[in-house]
């Protein structure tokens, strides 16, 4: 069966390539949509579900995946930055404090839908602000919720993490795998 990735996101892409699945990428190029009213948990669902119903339009006889990322400090989503500026500015509230990792993920194929969502603590130690303007100039953050990869530079300023390391990454590969095989789409010896 053919596999979909509905994401643009390298690290998902090398997640997956860790998982050893075969895959194909279709982004999602519709505007995200959230109704009113969801909780963070049921946001990062929704936007994951409508990345991988796109997916799915375009390839109806494939088995899609999508997710979505974003970190809540103090009940504030806060997803990629849209600039250094607010880069810094995130980054100064989150030093020294923990905030909660949240990825929607989606396996979607014709008449069959399983969407989840993960929750991992992250708690980052102090920063000096010498740091935090040193990482944003990497270029590092910007591309990323909450201001930070775990797995690239940021690594240095995450004290600890409680959950699974890969959703913080984006992409949370023990719940995929499982979700892949309940879909049928793999197998256990990926015959």
């Amino acid at each position: 069966m053919e596999l979909i990735l509905a994401s643009q996101s390298p690290r998902r892409h090398e997640i997956m390539a860790f998982m050893g699945l075969h895959f194909q990428t279709e982004v999602c190029t519709e505007p995200e949509l959230v109704p009113a009213g969801l909780s963070v948990p049921e946001t990062v669902e929704h936007l994951a579900a409508q990345k991988a119903a796109y997916a799915l339009h375009l390839h109806p006889d494939a088995c899609v995946i999508g997710a979505d990322t974003v970190v809540d400090l103090d009940g504030e989503i806060i997803g990629k930055p849209a600039s250094p500026d607010d880069a810094i500015r995130t980054l100064h509230r989150m030093q020294g404090r923990s905030h909660t990792v949240y990825t929607g993920l989606a396996v979607l194929k014709n008449g069959y839908s399983d969407v989840r969502c993960v929750t991992t603590k992250v708690k980052f130690r102090p920063m000096t602000d010498a740091e935090i303007r040193w990482y944003v100039s990497t270029g590092d953050p910007l591309d990323k919720a909450g201001s930070y990869g775990v797995q690239g530079l940021g690594c240095v300023f995450v004290e600890s993490v409680e959950g699974n390391y890969f959703n913080v990454v984006g992409l949370p590969a023990p719940v995929l795998y499982e979700m892949l095989l309940q879909a049928g789409a793999i197998t256990q010896d990926r015959t």
